[in-house]
């Protein structure tokens, strides 16, 4: 098993604190734009923080990755650049949709690349 990356100490904490049994960290990413603050990979689920909530309230949302129906890479630019020339991507469970936009392609690349393993696409 590899070493779990992560962007910030204080949010890898975060999310080994709320750790089941049996649970890893694959990768902890900072999210940059407004209401997401990271986004948490885990061998058994994905978590986003939620910034967004009235009062300065903070969401954590566990989505299991059982419940993910699809991923987008999100860009407002053309393809030209290639496939992952954006860093930000979009789950979709059910009918809501966690768009979350990081600092690099590379961290939107890795996060798509586990989800779609994840959900069996391999």
């Amino acid at each position: 098993m590899t070493e779990p990356v992560y962007d910030r100490k204080e949010q890898f904490r975060q999310i080994e604190s709320g750790l089941m049994d049996g649970e890893s960290i694959i990768a902890v990413y900072d999210a940059i734009g407004t209401g997401t603050g990271f986004l948490g990979l885990t061998s058994h689920r994905v978590i986003v923080q939620d910034t967004s909530f009235v009062g300065k309230r903070v969401a954590l949302t566990s989505i299991p990755y059982s419940k993910i129906t699809s991923v987008s890479v999100v860009s407002n630019k053309s393809w030209a650049g290639g496939f992952f020339s954006t860093g930000a991507i979009a789950i979709h469970v059910g009918t809501q949709t966690y768009e979350v936009e990081f600092r690099g392609d590379q961290k939107s690349h890795h996060v798509h690349n586990v989800l779609l393993w994840h959900m069996g696409v391999r």
